[in-house]
């Protein structure tokens, strides 16, 4: 008889009382049902996005200077930036994209692997690099569309790295869960 070094993952049944709905979501990585997994993935990744937000908005205000009067975030805020044109301003949005990402991403990462999925298919350092490497790609992608709808449309900065948000977030869950993690 062969031995296998990977048993198939066992089920985890769905919560049927609030205490195990909440030992669930609460629980170690990889100990949850799909669907709580899957809300819990949610949870970081509104947490990450806050992050990510966050520190757009820092480097688009004080490092990158890229918001103009009319963006509702400076309305919002009462804020008088600098004026800016088309071409700089999606260049800076850019910066500080990246910033985001940069920042979040470490931040996903952790706690990623520590509440949502079970860690150990990849070694850490590899994990890690996948890990980032399929976030900078869903990243690239809405940073490219965030640039191209400031430069071609003139939309607002902050509306444009909303669809950089939403676009990135559509790429990332389904490549970490099935091919970086366990599970």
């Amino acid at each position: 008889m062969s031995d296998t070094s990977e048993a198939a993952p066992a089920r985890v049944p769905f919560p049927r009382t609030v205490p195990e709905l909440f030992r669930q979501f609460f629980g170690r990585s990889g100990t949850a049902h799909p669907v709580i997994q899957f809300c819990k993935y949610a949870a970081v990744g509104v947490f990450a996005t806050l992050v990510n937000i966050a520190t757009f908005s820092v480097f688009a205000w004080f490092v990158f200077p890229c918001i103009t009067a009319d963006d509702f975030v400076a309305k919002l805020f009462g804020l008088v930036p600098p004026a800016i044109d088309e071409a700089a301003r999606a260049r800076l949005s850019a910066y500080c994209s990246v910033a985001g990402f940069v920042v979040s991403d470490v931040v996903c990462y952790l706690i990623n692997r520590a509440f949502v999925f079970k860690p150990g298919k990849l070694p850490m350092w590899l994990e890690f690099l996948s890990f980032t490497a399929v976030g900078a790609f869903a990243a690239f992608l809405g940073t490219a569309l965030q640039a191209w709808l400031i430069a071609s449309f003139g939309v607002q900065t902050s509306t444009a790295f909303l669809v950089c948000i939403l676009t990135a977030l559509a790429f990332n869950y389904v490549l970490r869960k099935f091919f970086i993690f366990k599970g």
